[in-house]
């Protein structure tokens, strides 16, 4: 993957889970089953808290971004989930890897912004999302829109980690209005911090659809 923080209007590839359980909002409002999702990993995934400050708690070291593409996508679809619609365009797609200070990738991450205001709230785009929004005071609602449990063959090599692998898709609120939406994938290399994820014997018993 080609690394660039320039704004590019040759739109490469981001990286969907391909799902083998997806939760919606009402899933979410109500927690997950244990043997689904251990509660450790649930505060990490549906809670409303920062993943920035949340791992660099975990790890001891502070969390970095490693930035892989900027990409000014119009106003394509990009195969993002439908709360895309809510962020006006033309728009700006961003990812990134979120490590330790001493490389270990912990999480990967796409956000698509207003192309038109990204610069008001990544002032410094080398920077975590809330770092960024941290030092200016913004006050946000992080509004949890889906979760998922599924595969990627490319994340699995890009974290030296075999899935399946949790993921989720959120909205940023500021000032009533949404201004980014964010689609996050953690490493099982938390695992070391927050112990196993769950049992795939749920998903084997229960055999869930999808939402």
């Amino acid at each position: 993957m080609t690394v660039s923080l320039l704004t590019s209007t040759c739109s490469t590839p981001w990286y969907a889970l391909d799902p083998i359980w997806q939760g919606d909002a009402a899933a979410i409002a109500q927690g997950l089953p244990h043997d689904l999702l251990a509660p450790a990993w649930q505060i990490l995934i549906l809670g409303d808290g920062s993943p920035t400050r949340h791992l660099q708690l975990l790890t001891g070291e502070s969390t970095e971004v490693d930035v892989i593409d900027m990409s000014a996508i119009g106003h394509a679809s990009d195969r993002a989930p439908a709360q895309l619609q809510l962020i006006p365009g033309p728009r700006l797609r961003r990812q990134v890897w979120l490590r330790t200070a001493s490389g270990q990738r912990l999480a990967y991450a796409t956000s698509w912004w207003e192309a038109a205001h990204v610069d008001e709230y990544l002032q410094n785009r080398a920077m975590p999302i809330w770092t960024n929004l941290a030092q200016r005071k913004v006050e946000l609602y992080r509004d949890i829109q889906a979760v998922y449990l599924g595969h990627s063959e490319t994340l699995a090599a890009a974290f030296g980690e075999a899935g399946p692998f949790w993921g989720r898709h959120y909205l940023f609120w500021h000032d009533r209005r949404p201004i980014t939406l964010i689609y996050e994938v953690f490493s099982p290399y938390l695992c070391r911090y927050l112990g196993p994820m769950g049992s795939a014997a749920y998903l084997a018993n229960s055999a869930p659809t999808l939402a």
